[in-house]
């Protein structure tokens, strides 16, 4: 990735988010507070689907990988983030640079593709109920994630090889807080056109085919929805989809915005608030998404503190 003959500048310096010292540092502990969220978020829903058998479904299964997912790629952009504004050199290498570039990519990527799969399983849930143990299997369950672990490994490994063949021999100073590929396509003194396409392709038809899936799942959902008499029902129905919604339309929209959009309207500030919205504020959202709004999780964590204080008391008795 950082071959010698390819560059001749000694690494890169990510410029961040602000140039003030004071609003570094307010930045600096507001992300702190975040991360710890999103950690603490994430960690906590793993665990608690984990631990309850209950929740041993594959909606939950998918919310497991979901927040396995956030945690990741949250991990991936965020403590180098925090380094940088604290510190004034706010330089990385190409060789972490590029490893930060590709492990977002894969986990995004694959995080796309999950978030379609999990509309496919309420549309199964909604649709055809009296099929949904045989449809949503135990072998399907475990082959879609993976399948989305795969897909985000190609389109990563396609799009950093081709970026590391670009040649970088004037500034090495990238416009953003994180190794972004757009900021660092703008630096390189090479041909970045072919690069351009193949990145293109690869995340329109990333973001195309998986909003597909996701609007054919829930035009069908509301077309089953409002086929149902009862004013009950519908809600019950909605509400096992809500929280799934409002994250896809949330992260959707920032991805859209950011990445789909003509050269023309880049703006350096707009793009950088839709990046740490959708790269650290998102990952600390989904788990307050799927836990606030899902009486599910709130029962689970409710039955196992039960039980750890059932044991403690019958440890001291």
């Amino acid at each position: 990735m950082g071959r010698r003959n390819s560059t001749s500048v000694p690494g890169f310096i990510l410029m961040g988010l602000m140039d003030s010292a004071e609003i570094q540092l307010v930045l600096s502990m507001l992300f702190v507070l975040i991360y710890l969220i999103t950690v603490l978020g994430n960690g906590g829903m793993i665990v608690i689907i984990h631990l309850d058998p209950q929740l041993h479904t594959p909606m939950y299964f998918f919310l497991t990988h979901l927040s396995f997912l956030d945690l990741s790629y949250s991990s991936a952009i965020t403590p180098k983030t925090l380094e940088n504004l604290l510190n004034s050199t706010k330089d990385i290498s190409f060789l972490g640079c590029f490893t930060q570039m590709y492990l977002f990519i894969v986990f995004v990527a694959a995080e796309c593709f999950l978030l379609s799969w999990m509309a496919y399983d309420r549309y199964v849930a909604i649709c055809n109920p009296l099929h949904y143990p045989v449809i949503m299997s135990t072998g399907l369950c475990h082959a879609l994630p993976a399948g989305s672990y795969v897909i985000g490994f190609v389109e990563s490994t396609v799009g950093s090889v081709f970026m590391s063949r670009l040649h970088f021999c004037n500034s090495n100073v990238i416009q953003h807080f994180f190794c972004d590929p757009s900021p660092i396509l703008a630096l390189s003194c090479s041909d970045t056109s072919e690069v351009e396409i193949i990145i293109l392709i690869c995340a329109g038809s990333n973001l195309m085919l998986s909003l597909f899936t996701i609007s054919g799942s829930y035009v069908s959902i509301l077309s089953t929805i409002l086929k149902i008499n009862s004013t009950a029902g519908k809600k019950k129905a909605f509400s096992t989809c809500a929280s799934h919604l409002l994250g896809v339309t949330i992260f959707y929209s920032t991805m859209v915005f950011t990445y789909l959009k003509p050269k023309t309207s880049y703006s350096l500030g707009r793009d950088q608030v839709a990046s740490v919205f959708y790269t650290i504020v998102i990952p600390m959202l989904n788990p307050l998404i799927y836990s606030l709004r899902n009486k599910e999780v709130k029962k689970a964590v409710v039955r196992i503190m039960q039980k750890r204080v059932g044991s403690r008391q019958s440890i001291y008795q």
